[in-house]
C-alpha cells in the first residue's frame, strides 16, 4: 500500500505537480553527484566510477521494474515498451532526450542535453567519462524491460568527436522478436 503523500501535494495544481516532479528528479541527480564526488575525493576517480557502476547496476533495474509497474506491463514488451519506459526515467525530467526507430528491430536513444555534462562545461571541466557506467545503466535498464534487448553505445564520453548530443545508444531485438 502506498504511503500517504504530504498534504500540500493534494492541493497542488497540475503545473505545480509537474514542477515538483522535475524538482524531485533534480534532487535525486544532485544526490547522485554529491555521492560520486565524495567517493572520488576519498578514493579517487577510478574507484568512484567502479562503485558508481555497482550502484547503477541495482538502481537501473529497480527503476525499470517500477516504470513497468507504472505502465501496467510485464518484462518482455520489446522496443515499444522500452521507448515508453525511457520517457519515464528520472533522467527524462531533467535532460533533453529523444528516441527514434531505425526499423522494427532497432531503437536509437540520444541524450541531447545532459545536466551533468552541461554543469561540468559551465565550470570549465572536461566531460565526465560516463561510458563505462552508462553501459551498465542502459544495458541493465533495457534488459529489465525485456531480456532479449541488446544495447550498444554509439557515442558517450570519453569518446572524442563533435556531435549534437551528449550520448547515444542503440537498442536492438533479433529479427521477428519485437
Amino acid at each position: 500500500m502506498p504511503s500517504a503523500l504530504p498534504p500540500d501535494v493534494d492541493r497542488m495544481s497540475k503545473d505545480e505537480l509537474k514542477e515538483l516532479i522535475r524538482d524531485l528528479a533534480k534532487r535525486w541527480l544532485a544526490h547522485d553527484g554529491y555521492w560520486f564526488q565524495a567517493v572520488e575525493r576519498s578514493h579517487g576517480l577510478e574507484e568512484a566510477i567502479r562503485l558508481d557502476a555497482q550502484a547503477w547496476h541495482g538502481m537501473t533495474r529497480n527503476e525499470a521494474q517500477r516504470v513497468l509497474r507504472l505502465l501496467g506491463q510485464e518484462p518482455g514488451g520489446g522496443l515499444d515498451v522500452l521507448e515508453q519506459a525511457l520517457r519515464l526515467r528520472l533522467y527524462a525530467f531533467v535532460n533533453e532526450q529523444e528516441a527514434e526507430r531505425e526499423g522494427p528491430n532497432s531503437l536509437v536513444f540520444r541524450m541531447r542535453a545532459c545536466r551533468v555534462q552541461d554543469a561540468r562545461r559551465r565550470k570549465g571541466l572536461p566531460d565526465f567519462p560516463c561510458k563505462s557506467v552508462g553501459l551498465v545503466e542502459y544495458t541493465g535498464f533495457a534488459s529489465a524491460i525485456d531480456p532479449r534487448i541488446r544495447t550498444e553505445v554509439l557515442a558517450c564520453p570519453p569518446d572524442e568527436g563533435e556531435r549534437d548530443f551528449a550520448c547515444a545508444w542503440r537498442f536492438t531485438l533479433p529479427p521477428d522478436e519485437d
